[in-house]
């Protein structure tokens, strides 16, 4: 059809006719084909009310009807697509003619659901910023005409990167949620791997199998990561025999099977990291001298401060508190990281271990008014209580 306001519209249109109809006809057996019929029915609707002002969208119109299907006849594969209508949406949603930004931005709000404020925390950029880059991609699709269709095999390719960072980034999401009462959305970082596998399969180069791998050990410490009553737990707090070891064994063979290739990249490099702290039996067991010289691979590969940090944190727990301080003072001090809380945070778990408890209540102070997340509020507020009684 080639417009993303028609295809939203016809999306709305076929939930509120779910909502109209199922209460009072009962719940069909395929309500995603149900969903999709109806909406392919819907902006056929939109086109023939628009058709006398523009002869051509009674043309895309009668293309769309003759491919339509009554909904409760459309099939789960029909529903489905091919390998899977979501990864080739995304595969399409990254056309080379965007920039990489925003193909990566706009893919994440139309595809995968996330709202601009989710997205512009990820990219780290004001939501307002992120907005009018995610107009200006639709514009740039609406004027360049590009068309909505899958891309030939030979262009899967190039599209790849930025595939990966969709992905990468809805699990990201999913795994760490930006705000909210829960620390994730497993609904999320389900698909992302659903789509990471699907993505292996159509294309096993080693950076997909990389961040599959990456995706499954981070996944694997899901369930030990919040207490009974929701409350985060730091990884040195966590009891790893809740750990998913299958998921462990599967991510760790994907690892060795990406590091073979000896084209792996930095995805590769993070599963490894997550690989060396999965395959310890505890937190002191944990080999740092080792993590600490992945990052340094990983900084040359992909140079960061988001990955700076990381690996400040891995000094900190390699060399101590103090060599660790040192190294995201420096990160803080260039600016890069100021809005950041996690920046903060790590400066203030730090200087709280080295005892100097007012620097300390000063950094979580600031890292808390830029977390928007329940758990992890909740979390710097009784460490901000505990600094609080030591400093009376």
């Amino acid at each position: 059809m080639g417009s993303f306001d028609l295809a939203e519209e016809a999306t709305h249109d076929a939930f509120a006719a779910a909502l109209d109809s199922w209460p009072r006809d009962g719940f069909p057996e395929k309500p995603r084909a149900w969903l999709i019929s109806t909406g392919r029915f819907k902006a056929i609707d939109r086109l023939r009310r628009g058709a006398r002002f523009d002869a051509a969208l009674a043309a895309i119109a009668d293309q769309l009807e003759s491919h339509a299907t009554n909904p409760v006849l459309l099939t789960d594969e029909q529903a489905s697509g091919l390998e899977d209508d979501r990864l080739r949406l995304i595969f399409t949603c990254c056309h080379p003619a965007l920039t990489p930004d925003a193909r990566v931005a706009l893919t994440l709000r139309e595809v995968c659901g996330l709202t601009t404020e989710e997205i512009a925390r990820a990219f780290l950029t004001p939501a307002p910023t992120l907005a009018q880059r995610i107009v200006r991609a639709k514009s740039k699709i609406r004027d360049a005409q590009i068309p909505y269709q899958v891309p030939a095999r030979e262009e899967l390719a190039e599209r790849l990167d930025a595939v990966l960072h969709v992905i990468y980034l809805a699990f990201n999401e999913g795994y760490s949620a930006s705000a909210g009462e829960t620390l994730t959305r497993h609904d999320l970082s389900g698909e992302a791997i659903r789509l990471g596998r699907l993505l292996v399969e159509l294309l096993p180069e080693p950076e997909a199998i990389g961040l599959l791998a990456l995706m499954l050990l981070h996944d694997a410490r899901r369930e030990a990561r919040t207490s009974a009553n929701g409350e985060l737990l730091l990884l040195d707090e966590q009891d790893r025999s809740l750990w998913n070891q299958k998921q462990i064994r599967e991510g760790c063979a994907l690892v060795e099977r990406a590091l073979s290739s000896r084209r792996f990249g930095p995805y590769t490099l993070q599963a490894a990291i997550a690989a060396t702290h999965a395959e310890a039996a505890s937190a002191s067991a944990t080999d740092w001298e080792q993590i600490v010289g992945l990052y340094d691979v990983l900084m040359r590969a992909e140079p960061s401060a988001v990955v700076e940090l990381n690996r400040a944190a891995a000094v900190a727990m390699r060399d101590g508190p103090e060599a660790g301080l040192g190294l995201i003072d420096s990160i803080l001090g260039r600016g890069e990281l100021e809005d950041y809380y996690l920046a903060h945070s790590a400066r203030a778990d730090l200087c709280r271990r080295l005892g100097r408890v007012q620097e300390a209540v000063a950094a979580y102070e600031r890292a808390l008014a830029l977390t928007q997340q329940g758990p992890e509020r909740r979390f710097m507020e009784r460490r901000l209580a505990e600094l609080r009684r030591e400093q009376k």
